[in-house]
Protein backbone atom coordinates (compact mmCIF):
# COMPACT_ATOMS: atom_id res chain seq x y z
CA UNK A 1 0.00 0.00 0.00
CA UNK A 2 2.48 2.55 1.28
CA UNK A 3 5.42 2.67 -0.95
CA UNK A 4 7.49 5.65 0.81
CA UNK A 5 10.77 4.07 1.13
CA UNK A 6 10.29 5.27 5.12
CA UNK A 7 10.65 2.81 7.87
CA UNK A 8 7.74 1.48 9.75
CA UNK A 9 8.88 3.61 12.83
CA UNK A 10 8.87 6.84 10.72
CA UNK A 11 5.38 5.81 9.27
CA UNK A 12 3.86 5.27 12.70
CA UNK A 13 5.72 8.45 14.42
CA UNK A 14 4.53 10.23 11.30
CA UNK A 15 0.59 8.75 12.26
CA UNK A 16 0.26 9.66 15.66
CA UNK A 17 1.50 13.07 15.16
CA UNK A 18 -1.19 13.49 12.25
CA UNK A 19 -3.66 12.62 14.87
CA UNK A 20 -2.15 15.08 17.31
CA UNK A 21 0.53 17.30 16.53
CA UNK A 22 1.29 18.27 19.79
CA UNK A 23 2.24 14.49 21.35
CA UNK A 24 5.48 14.74 23.41
CA UNK A 25 8.24 12.40 22.03
CA UNK A 26 7.79 10.63 25.55
CA UNK A 27 4.30 9.73 24.79
CA UNK A 28 5.43 9.05 21.16
CA UNK A 29 7.84 6.66 22.62
CA UNK A 30 5.22 4.83 24.83
CA UNK A 31 2.87 4.47 21.73
CA UNK A 32 5.27 3.24 19.87
CA UNK A 33 7.45 0.64 22.24
CA UNK A 34 11.02 2.41 21.23
CA UNK A 35 13.00 5.08 23.25
CA UNK A 36 12.14 8.72 23.50
CA UNK A 37 16.11 9.50 22.08
CA UNK A 38 15.22 7.39 19.21
CA UNK A 39 11.53 9.27 18.69
CA UNK A 40 13.28 12.42 18.89
CA UNK A 41 16.06 11.25 16.64
CA UNK A 42 13.71 10.03 13.60
CA UNK A 43 11.34 13.10 14.45
CA UNK A 44 14.02 15.70 13.70
CA UNK A 45 14.92 13.67 10.69
CA UNK A 46 11.58 13.62 9.25
CA UNK A 47 11.54 17.38 9.27
CA UNK A 48 14.98 17.82 8.18
CA UNK A 49 14.17 15.77 5.05
CA UNK A 50 11.02 17.76 4.49
CA UNK A 51 9.06 14.34 5.41
CA UNK A 52 7.12 15.80 7.93
CA UNK A 53 5.50 19.50 8.83
CA UNK A 54 2.93 20.89 11.20
CA UNK A 55 0.32 23.32 10.93
CA UNK A 56 -3.12 23.60 12.47
CA UNK A 57 -6.69 23.14 11.08
CA UNK A 58 -8.61 26.03 12.62
CA UNK A 59 -12.46 26.09 12.22
CA UNK A 60 -12.53 27.97 9.38
CA UNK A 61 -16.53 29.50 10.37
CA UNK A 62 -15.12 30.75 13.48
CA UNK A 63 -12.56 32.52 11.53
CA UNK A 64 -15.22 34.35 9.87
CA UNK A 65 -15.13 32.52 6.65
CA UNK A 66 -18.55 31.31 5.10
CA UNK A 67 -17.48 29.37 1.75
CA UNK A 68 -14.92 26.64 0.54
CA UNK A 69 -14.62 26.38 -3.09
CA UNK A 70 -12.52 23.82 -5.21
CA UNK A 71 -12.07 25.27 -8.68
CA UNK A 72 -11.01 23.72 -11.79
CA UNK A 73 -9.58 25.30 -14.53
CA UNK A 74 -8.57 23.98 -18.39
CA UNK A 75 -5.70 25.46 -20.14
CA UNK A 76 -6.39 26.36 -24.29
CA UNK A 77 -4.51 24.50 -26.30
CA UNK A 78 -1.54 27.21 -27.25
CA UNK A 79 -1.38 28.10 -23.58
CA UNK A 80 -1.03 24.24 -22.19
CA UNK A 81 1.78 23.72 -24.89
CA UNK A 82 3.29 27.16 -23.86
CA UNK A 83 4.03 26.22 -20.35
CA UNK A 84 6.59 23.85 -21.34
CA UNK A 85 8.17 26.04 -23.08
CA UNK A 86 10.60 28.79 -22.71
CA UNK A 87 8.01 30.83 -21.04
CA UNK A 88 7.37 28.15 -18.46
CA UNK A 89 9.71 30.63 -16.15
CA UNK A 90 7.77 33.78 -16.38
CA UNK A 91 4.32 31.80 -16.16
CA UNK A 92 5.61 30.20 -12.61
CA UNK A 93 6.84 33.57 -11.45
CA UNK A 94 3.15 35.52 -12.20
CA UNK A 95 1.65 32.10 -10.40
CA UNK A 96 3.95 32.65 -7.54
CA UNK A 97 3.45 36.38 -7.26
CA UNK A 98 -0.58 36.36 -7.79
CA UNK A 99 -0.44 33.44 -4.59
CA UNK A 100 1.43 35.89 -2.85
CA UNK A 101 -1.66 38.47 -3.16
CA UNK A 102 -4.28 35.75 -2.27
CA UNK A 103 -3.37 34.07 0.77
CA UNK A 104 -6.99 32.65 1.08
CA UNK A 105 -5.99 30.19 -1.61
CA UNK A 106 -4.94 27.13 0.23
CA UNK A 107 -3.24 24.57 -2.55
CA UNK A 108 -3.02 24.88 -6.08
CA UNK A 109 -1.86 22.05 -8.63
CA UNK A 110 -2.17 20.40 -11.82
CA UNK A 111 -4.10 17.47 -12.36
CA UNK A 112 -6.77 15.75 -14.48
CA UNK A 113 -10.61 15.30 -14.50
CA UNK A 114 -13.84 16.41 -15.16
CA UNK A 115 -11.69 18.05 -18.44
CA UNK A 116 -9.53 20.47 -16.39
CA UNK A 117 -5.85 20.59 -16.08
CA UNK A 118 -5.66 22.64 -12.73
CA UNK A 119 -7.52 22.81 -9.39
CA UNK A 120 -7.28 25.32 -6.75
CA UNK A 121 -8.78 25.05 -3.28
CA UNK A 122 -9.72 28.68 -1.29
CA UNK A 123 -11.80 29.67 1.16
CA UNK A 124 -13.85 33.22 1.37
CA UNK A 125 -15.60 35.19 4.18
CA UNK A 126 -18.16 36.02 1.59
CA UNK A 127 -19.63 35.14 -1.70
CA UNK A 128 -18.64 38.44 -3.08
CA UNK A 129 -15.17 37.88 -1.58
CA UNK A 130 -15.03 34.46 -3.80
CA UNK A 131 -16.22 36.66 -6.83
CA UNK A 132 -13.15 39.11 -6.12
CA UNK A 133 -10.80 36.02 -6.65
CA UNK A 134 -12.55 34.83 -10.09
CA UNK A 135 -12.29 38.49 -11.88
CA UNK A 136 -8.59 38.41 -10.30
CA UNK A 137 -8.09 34.85 -11.67
CA UNK A 138 -9.95 35.71 -15.27
CA UNK A 139 -7.65 39.04 -15.23
CA UNK A 140 -4.49 37.30 -14.48
CA UNK A 141 -5.06 34.30 -16.26
CA UNK A 142 -8.06 34.57 -18.36
CA UNK A 143 -6.07 34.64 -22.10
CA UNK A 144 -5.00 31.25 -20.83
CA UNK A 145 -8.17 29.86 -19.89
CA UNK A 146 -10.41 27.68 -21.84
CA UNK A 147 -13.42 27.38 -19.55
CA UNK A 148 -13.19 26.92 -15.74
CA UNK A 149 -15.67 25.56 -12.95
CA UNK A 150 -16.43 25.65 -8.94
CA UNK A 151 -17.65 23.47 -6.41
CA UNK A 152 -18.93 26.17 -3.46
CA UNK A 153 -19.38 24.46 0.21
CA UNK A 154 -21.38 26.29 2.82
CA UNK A 155 -19.24 26.05 5.73
CA UNK A 156 -22.21 26.94 7.91
CA UNK A 157 -24.30 24.29 6.70
CA UNK A 158 -25.45 21.47 9.35
CA UNK A 159 -24.77 18.62 7.54
CA UNK A 160 -20.98 17.75 7.61
CA UNK A 161 -19.91 14.33 6.92
CA UNK A 162 -16.49 14.85 8.29
CA UNK A 163 -14.64 17.76 9.53
CA UNK A 164 -10.95 18.60 7.43
CA UNK A 165 -8.08 17.04 9.31
CA UNK A 166 -5.57 14.20 8.76
CA UNK A 167 -6.83 12.34 12.31
CA UNK A 168 -8.78 9.51 9.76
CA UNK A 169 -6.23 9.20 6.89
CA UNK A 170 -3.56 8.36 9.80
CA UNK A 171 -5.89 5.56 10.90
CA UNK A 172 -6.33 4.26 7.34
CA UNK A 173 -2.49 4.05 6.79
CA UNK A 174 -1.60 2.17 10.01
CA UNK A 175 -4.79 0.37 8.80
CA UNK A 176 -3.29 -0.69 5.93
CA UNK A 177 0.43 -0.73 6.69
CA UNK A 178 -0.85 -4.09 8.87
CA UNK A 179 -1.96 -5.13 4.94
CA UNK A 180 1.24 -5.02 3.36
Amino acid sequence: MVDLKLKDLDLRIMCELMKNSKVSDRKLAKITGVSQPTITRRRAKLEKDGMLDYTAIPNFVKLGFEIFVISFYSWKAEAHAQEFGEDKEKLLDKLSAFLSKNKNILFTSRGRGFGMQRMMISVHKSYSDYMKLVQAVNLEYGTYLSKSDSFIISLKTDVVGRTLGFKYLAEYIVENLKKT
